[in-house]
């Protein structure tokens, strides 16, 4: 261990920080050992990181003494916020100060910063098609994320900034498709017929963010933006109906009809499909799926991630 770059991994008992310490982990023969951070290193989840073979320590983002000593002596890091524990883009941008404040602190010398597109430089805050949220944000957790990587760029941490997507996963927590009243299973989504929906597994975020660091300095100051597919929303319920047997059918919801619905965060995601939507030529094309695979080989597809999951789709 002594000899290996320590990568420090924030959010390490959750999915996405979860899969870069599984990466490392996984490549035993590669130089670098994994120091998990978590807010509680006593938990099931960190206590399983421990036996896998990584170092915990605690790191919470609101005591931010324990931020600066978990990178203490790291050679890099990968970095992520987590909007949804809070719900409160002014939240999560203290978090990101902080997270920028350790890391240059610290010296790192190869931040992978988990991000999204701040949607205000394609769609100016006074433009009235989706409603502002939080005072002056279109899809707070994308521009709360976007205006942070200015942070990690006006500080100087060297940075690779990996721009994440909608995550299949999102099918399995409360977008799945659903039984209609004629028996029909139907994927009710607030996208428009024939805009294209950007998504990824989760998983290829760990996968990626590992690749870029042992690519090493050669995307220090780059931005990869990432995903693992492209499809309509009639393309993901096809590709649905291959794997669960039966036909389903997608839905579009206008976005007014879905930011309306009462549902908890109901206007965030309406906004963030819109837009998917609305810009889904520039937010797709950011995302080259052959280049994306040269680096990340596992890169799955929707297809792919379906094979091991397709099964609970259905599940509540």
């Amino acid at each position: 261990m002594s000899d290996k770059k320590i990568i420090a991994v924030a959010g390490a008992t959750g999915a996405q920080g979860g899969g870069v310490v599984r990466a490392i982990l996984a490549d035993s023969r590669a130089g670098f050992a994994v120091r998990a951070l978590t807010r509680n290193p006593d938990s099931p989840a960190a206590r399983e990181l421990a036996r896998f073979g990584a170092e915990v320590v605690r790191a919470d983002f609101h005591d931010e003494p324990t931020v600066h000593s978990a990178l203490k002596g790291a050679y890099g890091a990968f970095l992520v916020t987590n909007f949804w524990a809070h719900g409160s883009a002014a939240k999560e941008s203290e978090e990101i100060d902080v997270l920028v404040r350790a890391a240059d602190g610290a010296g790192l010398r190869h931040v992978v910063w988990s991000t999204l597109e701040d949607t205000r430089a394609l769609l100016p805050i006074d433009d009235d098609r989706m409603p502002v949220l939080q005072g002056k944000y279109n899809v707070p957790h994308f521009d709360a994320k976007g205006e942070g990587d200015e942070l990690f760029r006006k500080a100087h941490v060297p940075t690779t900034f990996l721009r994440t997507t909608y995550f299949f996963q999102g099918f399995l927590q409360g977008l799945g498709p659903v039984r209609a009243e004629d028996g029909v299973l139907t994927l009710s989504l607030p996208l428009e017929d024939g805009k294209l929906l950007a998504g990824v597994d989760v998983a290829d975020i760990g996968r990626t963010a590992y690749a870029i660091l042992k690519a090493g300095e050669r995307y220090i100051g780059k931005t990869v933006s990432l995903a693992g597919d492209h499809l309509t929303g009639a393309q993901y319920a096809e590709k649905m109906s291959a794997a669960l047997g039966e036909p389903v059918r997608f839905q579009p919801v206008p976005y007014d009809v879905f930011r309306a619905l009462g549902i908890p965060a109901g206007e965030e995601i309406g906004n963030m499909f819109q837009f998917y939507g609305d810009f889904d030529r520039q937010f797709t094309g950011a995302r080259d799926l052959d280049q994306l695979r040269q680096l990340n080989p596992e890169l799955k597809n929707f297809e792919a991630w379906l094979a091991g999951n397709a099964r609970n789709l259905l599940v509540g």
